[in-house]
C-alpha cells in the first residue's frame, strides 16, 4: 500500500491538477447541495380520514369507526392502531413497525379501505391516507389580506397558486381560508306545481344530465372521427337552459323551475391573519431542492406578480410571507459554517504554536481539502446539508488532523536532518502509513454501529455516523496521498517565504514587523469572513453571483495567508542554541514518576486509586444524573394556541370565543404574526404526528419574533413569551 506514495510522488504534477479539480469540485457540491433544516425522515405511521358530513359521534364510532378498526387489525407490521370518532367525522391512526415496506403498505391498507368502504352508510365521503413526511410541510406561506369581494380574493389566489406551482422545486400550493365556487339552484314549488313538474323528477334531470359521456369514434371510408357528447355543466348558463320538460310545442327548461345564481359553499371555518380575513397558500418544496433557493423563488415570483396586477387592487390586497422556514435554515447554516471556520482557525492556532508556521499551513490546507472532498461524495450520494450534517463537520474538524499532524511532523524531523522536503514528506507518508490508517480505521469503528441505530431516531441522527466516515475517509487521502505532494512543493516555495521575510528583516526594525502581525491575522480574518459571506465587504449576493461570488474571498484568504506566513517568519527572534550538560537533573515530574515507580507498593497503590476514583464517579452520577434527552430544550420560535370548548357551538359562537383569546396574541409585543382558524381547515402543522386534544373548537398558530430581531429585549425571549401567554389566556372563562 506504500507504494501509492511512491505513484503519487512520480506524478506530482498530476497531482496537483487532481487536487485543484478536488478542490473545485468540493466548491461546486456544496454550493449546489440542498440545505434543510432538519433531516428528512419517514416515520412509519398512517392518518386514515373519513368525512361524513351530520353524523353523530356515537353513530361515527358505531358505523365508520368500528368497520375499519376489524378490517385493519389484520395488516402485516401493525405495531398499534387508534381511532377517534366526532361529529362529522372519523379517523385512525395506524402505527407499524420500524423497517416497513412503505409501498406496500399503502397497498395494504387502501385494499382494506376498499373493503370496508362498502359498509359505510350513504352519506359518507371518500377515504383519504396521510402520512408523516417531514419534508412536506410548508417551507412558505404566502398570505393575501385585504377588503376585497371574496370572488376577488379566491381568483388572485387560484393564479397566484398557478404560478407557484409552475416552479419546478415547488410540489404544492395549496389554498387555505377560501370557500369553492358552487352554483345554487332555488325550487319554486308554485313552478313545479303548475307545470305538473314533480321534485323528484327535477333532481333526477339534473343528475342524469351531469355526467361525462364517453361516446367513442365512427370509423368511415374518410377516416375515424371522435365524437363528443356535450353531457356535462361547464357553465351556469347550462343549468339554466337544461330542458326538463315538454309542454305542448313549449320546452320547460330548469330556468323556469328554479331561481338559480353562482354563491359559494356554506362556509365551514373562519380564518384570519393578524386579525384580517386571509386566504394563505402554504408552499411545499419537492424533495432534493434548495429550501433557501426556493424560498427566495417564491417570494421573487410574489411581487414580479403583484406589480403586473392594476393599481387599485394593490392598494386593496396586502401580500406577505409568514413561517418562512429559510430564514431559520440559513441562519442555522451562516452560524454552523461560522462554527467551522471558527474550529479551524482554533485548530490552526494550536498547531501554529506548537509545530510552526509552515506546519500549520499545510494541516490548515488538509481541514478545508477534507471537507470539501466529503461534500464530493455527498453530493454523489444524494445527501443533503442539514442541521445534522453540520454538527459531523464540526465534530470532525478535530478528528481529521492527527494523521496530517504526524506526517508533517515526521517530515520536519527529516527535513531538519538535512533531507530535501519532497523526499522528506514522501518518506514521512510511507512511514507513517499504517500508523495513520490504523487511527483512523479505530475512529471509524467508535461511528460505525451508529449507521445501525434503529427507529425514527436512528433515521434523524444517520447522518452524523456518514458525515464523519466520508471526512475521515477524505482525511486519510488528504493525510497519506496529498499532503507529501504540497509540502514538497511548497518546501520550495518556502525559500520564497524565506526571502520574503529577510528582505522585511533588512528594510524594517523589528518594531514595525510586530505591529504588521495583528494586521495580516485581521486580514486573514476578513478574507475567512468573506469567503462565508460575500456581502460581508465586497456587497456581493452568493444567491445572485453563484460560485463565482466566494471566489475574491478565496483569493484574498490566499494572499493573506501568504503575507501572514512571511510575515511571522520576520519577527521571529533566533535564539542561540543552549549548551550541552553534562549529567541530568530531574524535574518535578521526574521525582513524581520516581516516587510511584521507585518502589513494588506504589504501582498497587495508584492501581487502586485510579479504579476506587472511577467507581466513585460512576457511583456519584448514577445517583445525581439528571436524566437523559435526545435533544436539549431550545426557544420555541412557532406554537399553536388549541381553543377548547364544550357544546354544541355553531360556527358564529366558536369565532367569538376565538377572538377573545385572539386579541390576547396579537396584543403581546413579542409575537411575529399570527394565523387564527376556527371550525374546519387551518394551516398543515408541523407537530410530528401529534393529534388535536379533544374539544377543540379554534387554533392559533403563532411566530414569535426571531432573536436576530429583538436583540438586547431578553423579555421577547421565546419561553417567557409563551408562559405569559399562557398565564393570560387561563383568564378567559369558558375556554381552556
Amino acid at each position: 500500500m506504500t507504494g501509492l506514495v511512491d505513484w503519487a510522488a512520480e506524478r506530482a504534477r498530476m497531482i496537483v491538477a487532481l487536487i485543484i479539480a478536488a478542490l473545485t469540485a468540493g466548491i461546486f457540491a456544496y454550493t449546489g447541495l440542498p440545505k434543510e433544516g432538519e433531516p428528512d425522515i419517514q416515520v412509519p405511521v398512517l392518518f386514515i380520514s373519513v368525512p361524513f358530513p351530520g353524523i353523530s359521534a356515537a353513530d361515527s364510532e358505531t358505523l365508520l369507526v368500528k368497520p375499519m378498526e376489524t378490517e385493519l387489525a389484520d395488516l402485516a407490521g401493525l405495531k398499534k392502531i387508534t381511532a377517534s370518532a366526532a361529529e362529522n367525522y372519523a379517523g385512525v391512526a395506524l402505527e407499524f413497525e420500524f423497517g416497513w415496506d412503505k409501498a406496500k403498505t399503502l397497498a395494504d391498507v387502501r385494499d382494506a379501505m376498499n373493503s370496508v368502504e362498502a359498509k359505510f352508510p350513504e352519506g359518507a365521503d371518500k377515504y383519504s391516507i396521510n402520512e408523516i413526511n417531514f419534508s412536506e410541510f410548508p417551507i412558505i406561506i404566502v398570505n393575501l389580506t385585504g377588503n376585497v369581494p371574496e370572488r376577488t380574493m379566491t381568483r388572485v389566489a387560484e393564479d397566484l397558486q398557478d404560478k407557484i406551482e409552475a416552479i419546478d422545486a415547488v410540489l404544492e400550493a395549496a389554498i387555505s381560508g377560501n370557500r369553492q365556487e358552487m352554483v345554487e339552484v332555488s325550487i319554486d314549488p308554485l313552478r313545479l306545481e303548475s307545470y305538473n313538474v314533480t321534485a323528484n323528477e327535477l333532481i333526477s334531470v339534473v343528475r342524469n344530465n351531469n355526467q361525462l359521456i364517453a361516446a367513442g369514434e365512427v370509423d368511415s371510408a374518410q377516416g375515424t372521427f371522435a365524437v363528443k357528447i356535450p353531457s356535462s355543466f361547464d357553465e351556469p348558463r347550462d343549468i339554466y337552459s337544461l330542458p326538463v320538460k315538454t309542454n305542448g310545442d313549449r320546452v320547460v327548461t330548469l330556468g323556469d323551475l328554479a331561481t338559480i345564481k353562482l354563491t359559494f359553499e356554506d362556509r365551514a371555518g373562519t380564518a384570519r391573519f393578524n386579525g384580517e380575513t386571509t386566504v394563505a397558500l402554504q408552499v411545499v418544496k419537492r424533495k432534493g431542492f434548495n429550501l433557501i433557493k426556493t424560498a427566495k423563488q417564491i417570494t421573487e415570483l410574489v411581487e414580479a406578480e403583484k406589480a403586473t396586477w392594476p393599481q387599485d387592487l394593490r392598494a386593496a390586497i396586502n401580500v406577505g410571507t409568514s413561517n418562512d422556514q429559510s430564514r431559520v435554515v440559513d441562519s442555522m447554516v451562516s452560524q454552523l459554517e461560522g462554527s467551522v471556520l471558527t474550529a479551524i482557525a482554533l485548530v490552526m492556532m494550536v498547531v501554529l504554536s506548537s509545530l510552526g508556521t509552515r506546519a500549520a499551513l499545510l494541516v490548515g490546507f488538509a481541514i478545508p481539502t477534507s471537507f470539501l472532498l466529503s461534500f464530493v461524495l455527498m453530493g454523489v450520494m444524494g445527501i443533503t446539508i442539514s442541521n445534522i450534517v453540520m454538527f459531523g463537520l464540526i465534530l470532525a474538524v478535530g478528528m481529521l488532523v492527527d494523521g496530517a499532524i504526524v506526517v508533517v511532523e515526521y517530515a520536519d524531523k527529516k527535513i531538519a536532518e538535512g533531507i530535501g522536503p519532497m523526499s522528506a514528506y514522501v518518506e514521512a507518508a510511507k512511514r507513517m502509513f499504517w500508523p495513520v490508517v490504523s487511527s483512523t480505521a479505530t475512529t471509524l469503528c467508535a461511528f460505525l454501529p451508529m449507521l445501525f441505530w434503529p427507529g425514527v431516531a436512528g433515521q434523524f441522527m444517520g447522518m452524523l455516523p456518514v458525515t464523519l466516515i466520508f471526512v475521515l475517509s477524505a482525511s486519510l487521502i488528504v493525510a497519506l496521498v496529498f499532503l507529501p505532494i504540497i509540502g514538497g512543493v511548497s518546501g520550495r516555495l518556502s525559500r520564497m517565504f524565506e526571502n520574503g521575510s529577510d528582505f522585511l528583516r533588512s528594510t524594517l526594525p523589528w518594531v514595525v514587523r510586530a505591529a504588521l502581525v495583528p494586521v495580516v491575522f485581521y486580514a486573514v480574518f476578513l478574507s475567512a469572513m468573506q469567503v462565508v459571506n460575500p456581502a460581508y465587504l465586497l456587497g456581493l449576493d452568493r444567491d445572485s453571483s453563484g460560485i463565482w461570488a466566494i471566489f475574491p474571498g478565496a483569493a484574498m484568504f490566499i494572499l493573506s495567508a501568504f503575507a501572514g506566513s512571511t510575515v511571522l517568519g520576520s519577527v521571529k527572534i533566533e535564539r542561540p542554541a543552549k549548551r550541552v550538560q553534562v549529567g541530568y537533573r530531574r524535574t518535578p515530574f521526574g521525582y513524581f514518576i520516581k516516587l510511584v515507580a521507585g518502589n513494588p507498593i506504589m504501582p498497587l497503590v495508584t492501581i487502586a486509586g485510579v479504579a476506587l476514583f472511577a467507581v466513585s464517579v460512576f457511583t456519584y452520577y448514577g445517583a445525581n444524573n439528571k436524566g437523559v434527552e435526545f435533544f436539549v430544550e431550545s426557544e420555541p420560535e412557532q406554537a399553536i394556541v388549541y381553543v377548547k370548548a364544550r357544546g354544541n357551538l355553531s360556527l358564529d359562537e366558536k369565532d367569538v370565543l376565538l377572538r377573545q383569546a385572539e386579541k390576547i396574541v396579537i396584543d403581546h409585543p413579542g409575537i411575529a404574526s399570527v394565523f387564527s382558524f376556527a371550525g374546519a381547515g387551518g394551516l398543515n402543522q408541523n407537530t410530528a404526528g401529534a393529534s388535536t386534544p379533544k374539544d377543540t373548537i379554534a387554533r392559533i398558530q403563532l411566530e414569535t419574533i426571531p432573536w436576530e430581531d429583538r436583540r438586547g429585549q431578553p423579555e421577547l425571549d421565546g419561553n417567557i413569551v409563551v408562559d405569559e401567554l399562557t398565564t393570560q389566556l387561563k383568564q378567559i372563562p369558558g375556554i381552556q
